[in-house]
């Protein structure tokens, strides 16, 4: 996924989005062409607030709607919206996680990575997540979401369909 997102080194010969060549393309080039990314490690910026943290992107890409964009996340994502107002810092790391989904959300009209979406996270918050996810994906006419889940039981809950990766091989699919 970081190198999708131009972040790291990639052994692929070619990364496309649709039509268009993601090769050379600078990370922020790269969320241009609507990709949204969700990372691991949530990445979350501690001195900003939960809405500033969501919103970061919108900012750095001088995203037209924004704010409408954001309104349909809160709804999605009621929880995020109950903390907006909060420093990241003082979340615990299943909020953090909230937050970095919704700030890939606000980015998200082509592609969306996520990478272990339910990571810590209570089996009931795991599927409200999912759910949002679900939500999210329907109102954007042609998402597409990859994501990387250790838990394939909970990747399922997602996946239309799941691929076993071991050591960079496929030696499965669902």
């Amino acid at each position: 996924m970081r190198g999708i997102m131009g972040l790291a080194a990639s052994a692929a010969d070619e990364i496309t989005l649709g039509n268009k060549s993601l090769m050379g393309l600078r990370p922020q080039e790269r969320a241009r062409c609507g990709i949204g990314y969700v990372p691991e490690d949530r990445r979350v910026i501690g001195n900003l607030t939960v809405e500033e943290n969501i919103l970061v992107p919108a900012w750095a890409l001088g995203q037209r709607g924004a704010l409408a964009r954001l309104s349909a996340i809160y709804e999605l994502l009621p929880a995020v919206a109950a903390f907006a107002r909060r420093k990241a810092m003082l979340l615990s790391g299943g909020q953090q996680k909230l937050v970095a989904l919704a700030r890939g959300l606000m980015n998200a009209t082509n592609l969306l990575l996520i990478d272990e979406p339910f990571e810590g996270l209570a089996e009931a918050l795991a599927v409200r997540v999912a759910d949002a996810i679900r939500q999210f994906q329907a109102r954007e006419e042609n998402l597409a979401i990859l994501i990387a889940e250790s838990d394939a039981r909970r990747a399922r809950m997602l996946a239309d369909r799941v691929y076993v990766i071991e050591r960079g091989e496929i030696v499965g699919e669902d």
